[in-house]
């Protein structure tokens, strides 16, 4: 597995083709009428607000680690990959833009649901349960602490924002109103199923998937396909064995590989003498910040595909 070296990219530039969006890491092309270019950049987001310093390689490792995913379990669930090489669908001068950051991919319907899937109590499913003793509309046990193994994992989705805004988190029968009993089912069903053969591959690495979000689309003829970037550390929550079991005994969150450094460290930024309000403009990343940012996102993708 080659480590990103390239310099790092905070926006991409790509003049051959037409720009559809740009989300909060990856910006998405027009490649005809049937396929799109995502590229990942270097930017990071906290509380819904994109940074102004990228995570140099940010976007190589989360390519790297979605096509991983992608590989192994395409068995479950068709993917959106063509196959095709980003590289041959930009002019010559742009290819360095686009090598090993991005994927080629099969324009698709999107569906406006995150599909969430829990293995453990973490973030804000742990918040709710305190309150509720449900996540989502799950009742789960009672006697449950944070970062807690659930009985088994639970599917509690989530209704894609605006950009800018937070998802919302809904119920089941939420997304049974919005696609169908259906096709509700087939998502949360599939969701399942693609949680549990990641986190069992995961822990043979040394990694616990607490928890993660996937995306699907229907391609033209109706069929379920699992899009966008899948099981990364931006989408998904990953804690090293290690330092886990005493974290659980403490009550407290475990060491992990996604951006809660990040999320840490705007807890505690001041603004102008003042905590940070969780709005645009964020608060200029220190270097240290950016450095241990990027090491954790290397240390996950190294683990994980370690032989």
């Amino acid at each position: 597995m080659t480590l990103p070296s390239s310099p790092a990219l905070h926006t991409s530039s790509l003049a051959s083709l037409p720009l559809l969006a740009r989300g909060k890491v990856r910006d998405n092309y027009a490649v005809g009428d049937d396929r799109i270019l995502m590229v990942a950049s270097d930017r990071i987001s906290a509380f819904d607000v994109i940074m102004g310093e990228p995570i140099p390689g940010k976007g190589e490792l989360l390519t790297q680690m979605a096509l991983y995913w992608f590989d192994k379990l395409g068995h479950l669930c068709p993917t959106h990959l063509t196959g095709d090489a980003p590289e041959s669908v930009v002019s010559a001068e742009e290819a360095a833009q686009v090598r090993g950051r991005s994927m080629l991919v099969q324009r698709l319907r999107p569906i406006p649901v995150e599909a969430v899937v829990r293995g453990y109590l973490a973030g804000s499913g742990w918040k709710e349960y305190q309150a509720t003793r449900s996540v989502c509309g799950v009742q789960l046990p009672e006697g449950l602490t944070n970062a807690a193994r659930l009985p088994q994992p639970i599917y509690t989705p989530a209704a894609k924002a605006a950009m800018g805004e937070h998802d919302e988190n809904i119920t089941f029968e939420r997304t049974v109103e919005m696609v169908g009993i259906e096709l509700a089912t087939k998502i949360r069903d599939t969701s399942i199923a693609l949680y549990e053969a990641a986190a069992a591959i995961a822990l043979e690495k040394g990694m616990i998937i607490a928890d993660t979000k996937f995306e699907f689309g229907l391609a033209p003829d109706d069929t379920l396909v699992l899009m966008d970037e899948v099981l990364t550390p931006d989408s998904s929550r990953y804690w090293p064995v290690e330092g886990y079991e005493a974290a659980l005994a403490a009550g407290e969150n475990p060491p992990s590989y996604d951006k809660q450094f990040v999320r840490d460290w705007l807890e505690q930024a001041q603004v102008n003498g003042a905590p940070w309000n969780k709005s645009a403009p964020a608060p200029r990343l220190p270097r240290e910040v950016v450095e241990k940012t990027a090491a954790k996102y290397r240390e996950a993708l190294e683990r994980l595909t370690a032989a």
